[in-house]
């Protein structure tokens, strides 16, 4: 309490002092013990010091001291007036002076400044209301007791009460006060407003009279906490229920311990907003960030492959368990069998494969549509099930839950590409996970459709790839080709699904006089367009063969037809075009690479050309493998240079390879490395030659599906002396007779009586033809194989044309009969004439022999 100075007497009045006596008596005797810590003398400074008859300071308080910052044996004997007021209100002030040390109680507001320091530092300014009562000495002169009162103080307080006030009445925050024992001292209107009551109703409750058990508990160990330690907590969220309704309400609590004027603890304050809506916002923006991550990991990660059974895992890859726990995809089977387009049943209940299905829990069942479908099966949906009106509308669907199963929410959505159901993949959640809304059925939606995109995508390429495939094959020799004195293995392997198709051809001729010619190309590209021009250069290859060409003008030939490929008007227009600048739009390059070889089993020479390919490999009987140094020339297509021959002798038994970039080179792979490797695959010829290409492709680790991949083989085994009866005849006619009797003697030779007369007659016929429209000397040659060949050379140039002889006609059906009697016949040139052969089949084969009576007959 307030010190009063121990000399101030009691007030003249006498009736003051009677109420002061009343007063004394009635009151209790605790009532004037000292007051315990925390009463209002520790928030307002209340100071007093006593004035003597002279007006100057007699005594001088502790407080006064904290008040004025003077200690006493400096205060005392200073004159107030002089000391502490102004000098513009010294005046005034010696006028109120005087009228209370005349008896006068005063009050009011004084303001003050602090006496000049020791250091001569200006004293600090303030305000100060003062309360003077006149009191008389022992020795009964008037003086006074001044009582002072720091307004400041009082200002601070009015500021506080009024802040106070907003927080309890105006603040839009819950705000409560809670005692040392955690109770609540007081609530603000807010806090009622939604707890119910008014704030005094709630005075004494407790933290679990408002939360759950459990969220109650926690709360009151962090009240404990924030009491005794003094830490405060900040954005502390605590989830409950409002009274009379269900919703679970979110808020956020800022908690800081209060303390009285004096320092001590005397509860913990509570402020706190609802963020409902806060968190709500935050969960949907979350989820919209979840759902914009899974659309963007849906875009890398679906349609990296096109596979149908492939796209569809990574459907479920990416929404298991990311958005569903169970998942499963259905196809229709019609598009999986390679049908134009998915079927389009009004009922929507075609047959379908369950191709994909993925689940978050071990070995849970899907039961979502119904009964348990096993991958891989093939099943229909029920005319009224959900999945089947998916498929019916193009909508999703929501599946209704089993009782007692698992799953709790499951949504059937339609696969849509181009307006067109490719199928449908059910999304299940189940029980504990949050059932499909609004959002996750629109991503469901758009997750679906983009897969559906990647699917039909994956459905037209395999279409393509089929068709190119299918297109591409037939195109290639029939199983195993079959040639006279060569023992032929040949593989093609087309790249896989994720790869087009490409440009690469091999091809085995059989040409006249038991030769043979071995092609191996790659038409640069891929896909159906290389396929299609694989399959005319093939063509023309055939065509250009049957022409019995050089090599050499096979090559050349070729390049004209491949420059006309890419140009409307053809190899005319292409030829003018190549003139002047190229129109894109209007031609493509069409390029390729090829080598054309022709074997002649009689001698065992073989002559190579080359347009822009690898050069063959050749592998004699005890040496090493070793490329052939064929000039390489220039792609078909390109035009402008000639093509070179190279003659090349092959020894018996001797292995020829002819292959396509795709067996030695690849990405990881260089062309140089991928030769040596294929060199020194070809260690042991002597092989079968079945088992030399597998060797062969298992050991150059080709990384298949990167390139088509050719390889052609062969191994030389020519023809046997005793096969071959050559004959050289003079130009006179007793040649013919002498031709018939060779003939006769070789084929007798070779236990071939049955074909004896047919081959005279032929023979006869193509030596007169020698004698009569050729030049020079005349050989005749049976050769003996899988057929009977002969040909008969001559000096002329002069090619033999066939003609239909009229009735009246004595001569022009020689070569007549000999298209009749024999298997097949023609003419070719050669470096010194022209050669015109016919070939028969032998005794016992498929073809039968013509009856040359009856031939001849047919002239007529």
């Amino acid at each position: 309490m307030s010190e009063i100075p121990a000399k101030a007497t009691e007030s003249e009045d006498p009736s003051d002092a009677a109420r002061g006596r009343a007063a004394e008596e009635a009151a209790p005797a605790d009532m004037w013990q000292s007051s315990p810590p925390g009463s209002m003398y520790d928030y307002i400074k209340v100071a007093s010091f006593s004035l003597s008859p002279g007006g100057l300071i007699e005594q001088w308080s502790l407080r006064a001291e904290q008040l004025f910052g003077i200690p006493a044996d400096r205060a005392v004997g200073l004159d107030p007036i002089e000391a502490f007021v102004d000098p513009d209100l010294r005046s005034r002030g010696q006028r109120k002076m005087a009228e209370i040390l005349d008896g006068r109680e005063w009050t009011g507001v004084v303001p003050f400044r602090m006496p000049v320091a020791e250091d001569g530092s200006r004293g600090e300014e303030g305000m100060a209301e003062v309360y003077v009562m006149p009191t008389r000495t022992a020795e009964g002169d008037k003086a006074a007791v001044c009582i002072v009162v720091d307004v400041r103080t009082l200002r601070s307080i009015e500021t506080d009460l009024a802040a106070s006030q907003a927080i309890f009445g105006q603040s839009p925050f819950g705000f409560l006060l809670l005692d040392t024992d955690l109770r609540v001292r007081r609530a603000n209107s807010r806090f009622a407003s939604i707890f119910g009551g008014t704030p005094d109703d709630h005075r004494g409750k407790r933290v679990h009279d408002y939360l759950p058990r459990a969220e109650a508990d926690r709360v009151s160990a962090t009240l404990r906490r924030v009491m005794a330690s003094g830490d405060s907590i900040t954005d502390m969220h605590v989830t409950g229920f409002v009274p009379d309704s269900d919703e679970r309400r979110h808020w956020s609590i800022n908690l800081y311990r209060v303390h009285s004027g004096s320092g001590r603890p005397i509860g913990v304050a509570w402020l706190g907003t609802d963020i409902t809506a806060r968190r709500e916002a935050a969960r949907e923006a979350a989820s919209a960030r979840r759902n914009l991550a899974l659309l963007n990991e849906a875009g890398a990660r679906i349609g990296n492959s096109l596979d149908l059974e492939t796209t569809a895992r990574e459907l479920l890859d990416v929404v298991v368990p990311g958005f569903c726990d169970l998942a499963t995809v259905d196809l229709y089977q019609a598009l999986l069998t390679g049908d134009e387009a998915p079927p389009k049943l009004a009922d929507g209940s075609a047959e379908l494969r369950r191709v994909a299905f993925a689940s978050a829990v071990s070995d849970a069942p899907f039961g979502g549509s119904g009964e348990r479908v096993e991958l891989g099966a093939v099943h229909r949906f029920p005319f009224s099930s959900p999945c089947a009106d998916a498929l019916r509308t193009a909508r999703p669907q929501r599946v209704p839950a089993e009782e007692g199963g698992l799953v709790q929410s499951t949504l059937a959505v339609p696969m849509v590409a181009h307006d067109t159901v490719v199928g449908i993949v059910q999304f299940a959640r189940t029980k504990g996970s949050e059932p499909f809304g609004d959002r996750d059925r629109d991503l469901a939606v758009e997750l679906a459709a983009r897969a559906a995109v990647c699917i039909d995508n994956a459905r037209l390429y395999r279409r393509e790839h089929e068709r190119a495939l299918i297109l591409q094959r037939s195109l290639l020799p029939p199983g195993d080709p079959e040639a006279s004195g060569l023992d032929i293995a040949c593989r093609y392997l087309p790249g896989n699904a994720a790869t087009e198709v490409g440009g690469d051809w091999f091809d085995v001729i059989e040409l006249p006089g038991h030769r043979t010619a071995l092609v191996v190309g790659d038409v640069m590209g891929r896909g159906l367009r290389a396929a299609v021009a694989m399959g005319e250069l093939r063509t023309a290859v055939r065509t250009l063969a049957l022409l019995d060409l050089e090599p050499a003008e096979v090559l050349s030939a070729l390049d004209e037809i491949a420059r006309g490929l890419g140009t409307p008007g053809g190899v005319q227009q292409a030829t003018r075009a190549a003139r002047q600048p190229r129109d894109a739009d209007l031609s493509e390059v069409y390029l390729a690479t090829c080598v054309y070889a022709v074997y002649d089993s009689v001698t065992r020479r073989c002559t190579f050309a080359n347009a822009g390919h690898l050069p063959p490999v050749l592998v004699e009987p005890g040496e090493a493998a070793l490329m052939l140094d064929v000039p390489p020339g220039m792609p078909l297509g390109v035009g402008g240079e000639p093509f070179e021959e190279v003659e090349v002798e092959l020894p018996e038994g001797a292995l020829l390879a002819l292959y396509t970039d795709g067996l030695v080179e690849s990405r990881d792979h260089p062309l140089d490395e991928g030769l040596q490797a294929f060199v020194q695959a070809l260690t042991d010829p002597s092989r079968p030659l079945e088992d030399v290409c597998d060797h062969v492709l298992n050991s150059l680790h080709t990384r298949h599906g990167e390139d088509d991949i050719a390889l052609l083989m062969a191994r030389v085994q020519g023809l046997p002396t005793e096969s071959v009866g050559d004959w050289t005849l003079p130009r006179e006619p007793r040649s013919v007779g002498r031709a018939r009797e060779y003939a006769r003697t070789q084929l007798l030779n070779w236990d071939l009586e049955p074909l004896v007369d047919t081959t005279e007659l032929l023979v006869s016929e193509l030596v007169t033809n020698a004698l009569r429209y050729g030049e020079g000397e005349i050989r005749l040659r049976l050769l003996l194989d899988r057929t009977l060949v002969c040909e008969v050379w001559d000096a002329g140039l002069v090619q033999p044309r066939r003609r239909r002889a009229r009735d009246t006609d004595e001569g022009g059906r020689g070569l007549q009969l000999v298209g009749l009697l024999s298997a097949a016949w023609g003419s070719r040139r050669t470096p010194r004439g022209k050669t015109v052969w016919f070939e028969l089949p032998l005794p016992g084969a498929d073809s039968p022999l013509t009856d040359p009576a009856e031939a001849l007959l047919s002239l007529f």
